[in-house]
This record gives C-alpha cells, structure tokens and sequence, in this order.
C-alpha cells in the first residue's frame, strides 16, 4: 500500500500538480468512496473518515458533493400580551 501511494506522489508530482490540489483530489475522492459505502449517511461516512460530521458538511458544500437540504427556519416565539421594559440610563 506504501509503495502505491509513493507511486502515485510520484505521479502527482511529474504532473506539476500543486499540494492543495492534489490534498483536493484526495480528499473528494475518499468523501465520495465514505458516502457510497454508507449508502449516503453522512454520520457513518464521517466516522469512517475519522472527522467529525459538520466537517465532513462543510467539505461536501466546498468540493460540491451530493444534494443538501436547505435547514427550515424557525419562526421565533411571539411574546404573549409583555412588553417589553426598556432600559434606562439610571442605575
């Protein structure tokens, strides 16, 4: 396994491929393989990875992986029949 990944270092270096690309390529490819294995569970997939689950978001968004889900938005509580008291400059 060693002597493939020097191979492919190698590789990558030959090519003039910069290290945030290739970090970039590495990762989007081990987040892709996660989630097919995980059939899409990004919570599985993440512990595969060994990174937490808002990382692994975030990393999805960045490299533009899968469909998410715009988060609802609560509406906030309405304050029921209180005013609420200003503050004054007195103390």
């Amino acid at each position: 396994m060693k002597s493939e990944f020097d191979r492919l270092v190698e590789q990558l270096l030959s090519g003039s491929i910069f290290l945030e690309e290739a970090i970039e390529i590495l990762e989007k490819g081990m987040i892709q393989g996660a989630l097919e294995r995980s059939g899409g569970k990004q919570t599985a997939a993440s512990k595969r990875l060994g990174i937490h689950r808002n990382t692994l978001q975030r990393k999805m968004v960045q490299y533009g992986l899968g469909a998410r889900r715009p988060r609802a938005r609560r509406k906030p509580a309405k304050s029921e029949g209180r005013a609420r008291r200003r503050k004054t400059g007195a103390a």
